[in-house]
């Protein structure tokens, strides 16, 4: 089948300008085949897997449909899960995002309603949603589908799976006869065939048989690492290739924001890119990563479609994407213009089963590596290092830096071996090399053990005394408003300890964790102590091992005030005033005494508590104070006396 080019479609131009965002040159063959019978106004049955551009394929005639002067619910997808309905809502809300007037409402369980009613009143010509949170809002009154001209159904055939048959049968119901019906499934199995014989008008079929998506020019390889532990295994592959520029994918903002502060708190050069950023703000972010400024580029899909960078050495992907099409987008932000490329992606549990989909589908071989080891990270950047220094050699140029290790050589020959003296010209290199090296090679965060899985393979914190970090206890936490960089640039900026030398951050309520290469430990106590972290006096010290109680942090280091609570005397709880065992408040015995005795021991019965059916007698398990205690009742009732 032929490419087709967007431009050659009745489209307007806020959506061709739209398309053009996105990144879309020309159309996949789902779209080629579908967009057009949409155009047209035919009810179109699509099947089409996952990731081949099927959300722009009904989503482009939907909003060409759209009358932007309206307020009213003009168009209605239905998604089987609020991921999808999120997905889709924000592909839609990219592409026609120059259609004055337009917008995009997602409703899905999960999101508080209140702030979907006011959505809603003040009106959404594009409703997103899954069934049951539609189904609500019909029965509240809040959504009308009286001038729906298009309904959608996307992946068809796992909402049926789910039991949702019923309801869409409701949904399509109320809508008009008139609209245009649309589905897009995966699988066409019977149910979905009568559905559509039902509430579709002689629909046009748009199938496409999937393609066999490779790329010959991409080193495609996964690690397993679990999520507490990821952007350590990410640090390491990173410091173990050293990509000129890298882009790292997150599934959400929220994750992007995350990973760019500890990125930039570890002191690499990385800047965020992702919807909530301005037009103004993302091209900044892009020119910056373009020159150069900016190594690493952390995104979310949507923001990244218009990346347009031909050395981009590496991709990352931080989360697993859940749409195939994600992942062919992502990993060819790399290896273009002829180069070779790398793409990394980290997994664990459930998404190994979203990347075993996408190695069917794309027939990409993904192969799974080891996580490099601190040492690996060590020798790798040496090598790199050495290789710079062979460039510098060939080049030349060295006459004056040959003199000067001359004159150190022979000013130091005649030096006794206590004051340092009798250095050589390989000794003087070798120390060079350590002060340009600096001690981050030995002192990295703890790494991975060769060989091992990467759940045990990461070190755990226990570990990071082994690896020559120390931890340290800082008495400032969340409710002082102090944060990870605050941390970070405290000590950086009091101690000239660099980002990258400083390790793991924890942040409690009133308290703080951070580790520091065990060489600079003392210094770092020394200087922080009594110092200021926003405006709040601290207190540094070395912390506990684990499992120890500080307690100068409140609740230990889980950053919760544990509730403490006395222990009450041993034996049988006071007396109530008719002398039968209480309830554990302040109680009289049958004398008007309290029911301690005078020496302050409680009383006990003549003879200790026994199980049912037993005599009462001295020890056993079931005597004293573990004995169980009769439950005060009416005579002849159960717990009374009988």
């Amino acid at each position: 089948m032929e490419s087709l080019k967007f431009d050659t479609l009745p489209l307007s131009k806020e959506i061709l300008k739209g398309i053009e965002d996105m990144g879309f040159e020309e159309a996949s063959p789902i779209q080629a085949v579908a967009i057009p019978l949409l155009l047209e106004g035919r009810d179109v049955i699509g099947q089409a897997q996952t990731g081949t551009g099927k959300t722009a394929a009904f989503g482009i005639p939907l909003l060409e449909a759209v009358d932007v002067k309206s307020r009213e619910a003009q168009a209605l997808v239905l998604c089987p899960t609020r991921e999808l309905a999120i997905q889709v809502a924000e592909e839609l809300g990219a592409l026609g995002k120059h259609r004055r007037g337009l917008h995009v409402l997602p409703i899905y369980g999960g999101q508080p309603i209140d702030r979907q009613f006011r959505a809603l009143r003040l009106g959404a010509q594009v409703v997103v949603g899954t069934p049951g949170r539609v189904m609500d809002h019909m029965e509240r009154g809040t959504l009308r589908l009286d001038a729906v001209r298009m309904a959608v159904l996307d992946e068809a055939d796992e909402m049926l799976d789910m039991g949702f048959a019923e309801d869409i049968e409701q949904i399509l119901g109320a809508a008009p006869r008139e609209r245009q019906t649309v589905f897009f499934s995966a699988t066409m199995p019977a149910p979905i065939l009568r559905l559509a014989e039902r509430y579709l008008s002689d629909p046009a079929t748009a199938k496409v048989t999937p393609k066999v998506l490779t790329v010959p020019n991409i080193e495609q390889v996964y690690y397993e690492a679990p999520r507490h532990a990821r952007l350590d295994a990410l640090c390491r592959v990173m410091d173990f290739y050293d990509p000129k520029l890298a882009v790292i994918f997150a599934n959400t903002k929220r994750v992007v924001d995350e990973v760019t502060e500890q990125l930039q708190t570890r002191g690499y050069a990385a800047d965020a890119l992702h919807g909530d950023l301005s037009q103004t703000q993302r091209d900044r972010v892009m020119g910056r990563f373009r020159a150069g400024k900016v190594e690493i580029l952390v995104a979310t899909d949507v923001a990244a479609r218009g990346i347009d960078v031909d050395d981009v050495e590496a991709v990352f992907n931080y989360d697993v994407p859940s749409d195939v099409e994600y992942y062919v987008h992502r990993i060819g932000r790399t290896g273009r213009a002829g180069r070779t490329g790398r793409a990394f992606t980290f997994a664990s549990g459930r998404e190994f089963y979203k990347l075993r989909d996408i190695q069917r589908f794309t027939g990409a071989r993904i192969v799974q590596a080891r996580l490099p080891s601190p040492g690996d990270v060590a020798q790798a950047r040496a090598g790199k290092f050495l290789g710079l220094v062979r460039e510098t050699i060939a080049k030349g140029g060295l006459e004056r830096q040959l003199r000067m290790v001359e004159e150190f050589v022979e000013q130091s020959g005649g030096l006794g071996e206590e004051e340092g003296g009798g250095a050589t010209s390989m000794e003087l290199a070798a120390a060079l090399l350590k002060m340009l090296m600096g001690p981050e090679a030995e002192v990295r965060d703890a790494g991975v053990a060769p060989g091992g899985r990467a759940d045990r393979a990461l070190a755990r914190d226990d570990a990071a005394g082994e690896s020559g970090m120390v931890r340290l206890f800082i008495g400032a936490g969340r409710a002082h408003l102090v944060g990870v960089k605050d941390v970070v640039g405290a000590i950086a900026g009091e101690t000239g300890l660099t980002g990258r030398l400083i390790g793991k951050v924890e942040i409690y309520d009133r308290h703080s964790f951070v580790e520091v290469p065990g060489e600079y430990a003392e210094d770092v106590i020394r200087i922080m102590d009594g110092n200021q972290i926003r405006g709040n006096r601290i207190t540094v010290k070395r912390a506990l091992p684990r499992g120890e109680v500080d307690p100068d942090a409140p609740g230990g280091e889980g950053g919760e005030r544990r509730e403490v609570r006395t222990p009450r005397p041993y034996g049988p709880r006071p007396f109530q005033k008719d002398g039968r065992p209480g309830s554990g408040k302040p109680g009289y015995a049958k004398d008007g005494k309290t029911g301690f005795t005078k020496d302050g021991k409680a009383p006990f019965r003549k003879k200790p508590f026994a199980k049912p059916g037993e005599a009462a007698g001295e020890g056993g398990p079931f005597s004293g104070r573990h004995a169980p205690r009769p439950r005060p009742g009416k005579p002849g009732k159960k717990g009374g006396d009988e």
